[in-house]
């Protein structure tokens, strides 16, 4: 198996550690993903029940009337579990087409980059963000969400990471280096170590380096999820800088990925790790 970011940054190779250090400076990416914010909607996986657990063990709170800073909270997917648990969460999102669907879901979504977001004297007993805090600055970042947090909150900074199988990665590889000429490779061999190439780290530094946080705790959970051909059609292309790609180039992509699908039998399982990164306010 190899590993694959949802966002489609390269894994575990010279690549992705040079992605992981600029990736808060990559905006056209991060600003990108509202290209079609219902089919990222559909495709993108939720989180474990076992994550949201554990987030809410590091307060020693169940969920219920908490209050909670989702920081790029796109449509809502990381928010759903911990508002099914009884949290009140506000978003914060620079997409507004993404924020429209999670406003559609109930949630209240403030647009601004979020080291220049207002909190206007507001407080929190969580900060948490879902396959987004890479984008955002990882000390101005840190110190932000130190500001809004209540004694004994915590910040938690979780991400999926799928773990393609291999006679799909390499086709996918294939046919992305084609489409995108000069395009680095996007995976490479699969670290448990630090599946997600250098990006947890890169948050818990930031963390560390704001002085305002107890040492960062590191969390995963390894499971599975079964993807049809359709299905998988339309969550790949939900990828960052898949989802630039003009239909010319998109339609020849999704065809030999979807020739690979079917050489595997029209369906295939996908490896997920989720991995978190939790510190509580000093």
């Amino acid at each position: 198996m190899v590993t694959l970011s949802e966002d489609g940054a390269p894994q575990n190779s010279a690549d992705g550690r040079d992605f992981a250090e600029s990736s808060h400076r990559r905006r056209e990416i991060a600003e990108s993903f509202g290209t079609d914010a219902a089919a990222y909607d559909r495709g993108r996986p939720r989180y474990p029940e076992q994550l949201v657990e554990h987030v809410l063990d590091a307060i020693g709170r169940d969920g219920a009337g908490i209050d909670i800073l989702d920081v790029g909270m796109g449509t809502g997917i990381s928010a759903l579990p911990f508002r099914d648990r009884g949290a009140t969460v506000l978003g914060v999102e620079v997409d507004e087409r993404m924020a429209t669907l999670a406003r559609d879901r109930g949630f209240t979504v403030e647009i601004a980059p979020f080291e220049r977001w207002d909190a206007a004297g507001r407080t929190f007993d969580l900060v948490v963000s879902g396959q987004a805090w890479h984008w955002i600055d990882p000390a101005a970042g840190a110190h932000e969400a130190a500001s809004v947090l209540r004694d004994g909150g915590a910040i938690a900074l979780f991400w999926n990471i799928m773990r393609v199988p291999d006679a799909l990665r390499e086709v996918t590889h294939a046919a992305l280096a084609a489409a995108i000429p000069g395009l680095p490779p996007a995976a490479a061999a699969a670290s448990d170590d630090d599946p997600f190439g250098g990006q947890a780290a890169k948050a818990a530094d930031g963390i560390r380096a704001s002085g305002r946080f107890t040492e960062p705790g590191f969390w995963r959970h390894d499971w599975r999820r079964r993807y049809t051909r359709a299905e998988w059609l339309d969550a790949f292309p939900t990828s960052g800088g898949v989802n630039r790609l003009p239909k010319e180039q998109l339609s020849p992509l999704l065809a030999r990925v979807g020739a690979a699908i079917d050489a595997m039998g029209g369906s295939f399982t996908m490896d997920y790790v989720t991995v978190a990164v939790i510190a509580k306010r000093a």
